[in-house]
């Protein structure tokens, strides 16, 4: 672990309170790792709102801290520190209507998709 609290791919553990200090009204996440172009681990804490697009790879959100909306596709679900939210490939997802702490990891995971 470096001085800021960051991995790098080498490394197994990241300080939640290290990474988020790293964030900023004009930062809104950080990559933290990379395993073998299939894993990549990053940190993101919208502000205001979240203007984030469908993703090429499947992914996961683990919310750090926080509460709010979470839309997906046609559904919107609450959602809660701890929580744990699967988005496959290219669907279309937004976080909305979250409190001025949440903040969420991103696991984006496996192969690149082709969009349907």
């Amino acid at each position: 672990m470096n001085e800021n609290g960051v991995g790098i791919a080498a490394q197994s553990i990241w300080r939640f309170p290290a990474v988020l200090e790293q964030l900023s009204q004009d930062r809104t996440f950080v990559e933290v790792a990379e395993f073998a172009g299939n894993v990549s681990v990053e940190l993101y804490k919208p502000v205001g709102e979240d203007t984030q697009t469908p993703h090429t790879k499947d992914e996961l959100y683990i919310i750090a801290s926080g509460n709010g909306q979470f839309t997906l596709g046609a559904d919107e679900l609450p959602f809660a520190e701890g929580d744990v939210i699967f988005v496959p490939a290219h669907a279309e997802h937004r976080f909305s209507s979250f409190s001025d702490d949440f903040s969420t990891w991103v696991v984006f995971f496996g192969p690149e998709k082709a969009a349907p």
